[in-house]
C-alpha cells in the first residue's frame, strides 16, 4: 500500500499533515506527532507584529482604529500571549528541522508587504522546508476594492518568494469575488501551493458585559465542505499543489479531499480534541479502506472525483444548488 504523496514538491509518506497549532509550541509534541504518522508539521505562525513593533509600538497599533476596524483590529493577543519571541521560534525550527525525520514547513502571518517579510530568509537558513504564507486579512475598507486585496496578497508572496529559494504556499480566504482567478494568479506569480481555506474566526456578543468578544471554535467534518468543492474545481486547472484544510477529522475526511484532488489534508481541531495518537488511528483506517476496495496508492485516487473527472461536473457548480433544495423540499 502505497500512501505517498507529492506537496510542494516534498516527497511525504502520506497525506496527513499536522496543520499550524499549539502542538507545534515545543519539540516533544512535534515529536509526539512523528510518532503518530504525520507526514510533516506546520510550525504554529510568528505574526508580523512580533516582528515588526516593540512592546510599546504593538499596544498602540492594538488599540488605534478599533472603533472603526474592530473586526481586523482589535483581536491580536496581548503582547504576554504571543508563543515565543522571535528568536525564540527560530531556534525551535532549527532544532525540530535537525532533530524530527519529516519535513518542518515554516508559517508567516501577516497582512503588509513590510520588512517583516524577510523573517522568511531566516526560516529558510533555520531548516524549514517550506513555507506558509497566512495572509489573515479581512478588508473592511469600503473604498479598498477586489483588485486591490488581491494585490496585497500577490505582493506579499512576490516579496518572499525574492528572498528565498524554499517552496512557498499562501494559505487563501474563501472570501474572494473570483476566487479561481485569484488561484490561478498566486500560481502565475510563483505560489508553490494554495492551502483551503484560512478560518476566519468570528467575533461574538456578550450580553452580560453588552461587549464584543474574540472566540475560537474547532471545525467539525461538515467544515470540509467548502475546500472540498474549489479544490475539486480547481485540480488540474492551477499549476501549484493542493491542501485541503479545515474540517479533517477522519479517514473518510481525508479520502473525499483527495479524491477531489488534494494533495495533502491539514489536521488541526482533532488533534487538539483527541491528542497526536488520534492521527494514528486515523492513517490505519486510511489503509484499511483502501484494502477494503482494491486501491493500492494515494496517487490512484487522487483527483478521480474533480471538477474534470466526473460525470456530471455541474455538481460543483448552481445546478447542485437546485437540485439540494429541491431534494430537501421532498424529504420534507
Amino acid at each position: 500500500m502505497d500512501l505517498s504523496t507529492t506537496y510542494l514538491g516534498l516527497k511525504l509518506k502520506n497525506p496527513l499533515v499536522a496543520s499550524a497549532s499549539p502542538l507545534s509550541r515545543s519539540l516533544d509534541s512535534m515529536r509526539h506527532l512523528e510518532d503518530a504518522g504525520v507526514s510533516a508539521i506546520v510550525m504554529y505562525s510568528i505574526f508580523e507584529e512580533q516582528l515588526t513593533h516593540e512592546a510599546e509600538a504593538l499596544e498602540h497599533y492594538k488599540s488605534y482604529g478599533t472603533d472603526s476596524f474592530a473586526e481586523a483590529l482589535s483581536y491580536f493577543p496581548d503582547t504576554g500571549e504571543y508563543n515565543l519571541g522571535p528568536e525564540e521560534h527560530l531556534k525551535l525550527l532549527s532544532k525540530a528541522s535537525k532533530e524530527l525525520g519529516i519535513p518542518v514547513i515554516g508559517s508567516l502571518n501577516g497582512i503588509t508587504d513590510g520588512g517583516w517579510i524577510d523573517y522568511a530568509k531566516q526560516m529558510e537558513e533555520a531548516g524549514a522546508a517550506a513555507l506558509e504564507l497566512n495572509v489573515y486579512y479581512i478588508a473592511t475598507d469600503p473604498s479598498m476594492d477586489s483588485q486591490a486585496v488581491e494585490q496585497r496578497y500577490t505582493e506579499i508572496l512576490r516579496h518572499v518568494k525574492r528572498a528565498v529559494r524554499i517552496p512557498v504556499a499562501v494559505k487563501l480566504s474563501p472570501f474572494f469575488s473570483s476566487l479561481a482567478h485569484t488561484a490561478q494568479r498566486l500560481a502565475a506569480d510563483g505560489a508553490d501551493g494554495l492551502v483551503l481555506f484560512n478560518r476566519f474566526y468570528q467575533p461574538d456578543i456578550d450580553l452580560d458585559e453588552l461587549d464584543v468578544k474574540p472566540g475560537v471554535g474547532l471545525s467539525d467534518s461538515y467544515d470540509n465542505r467548502l475546500p472540498m468543492r474549489w479544490i475539486g474545481i480547481l485540480h488540474g486547472r492551477v499549476k501549484a499543489s493542493l491542501a485541503a484544510t479545515s474540517g479533517i477529522h477522519t479517514h473518510e475526511d481525508m479520502l473525499k479531499l483527495l479524491m477531489v484532488g488534494a494533495d495533502v489534508t491539514m489536521m488541526c481541531s482533532a488533534l487538539l480534541m483527541h491528542g497526536p495518537q488520534h492521527a494514528a488511528k486515523v492513517l490505519h483506517d486510511l489503509e484499511k479502506w483502501m484494502q477494503e476496495h482494491e486501491y493500492v496508492s494515494v496517487e490512484q485516487m487522487k483527483g478521480s472525483l474533480s471538477h474534470k473527472s466526473v460525470a456530471d461536473p455541474s455538481a460543483y457548480e448552481r445546478a447542485n444548488y437546485m437540485k439540494a433544495l429541491n431534494r430537501f423540499k421532498l424529504l420534507v
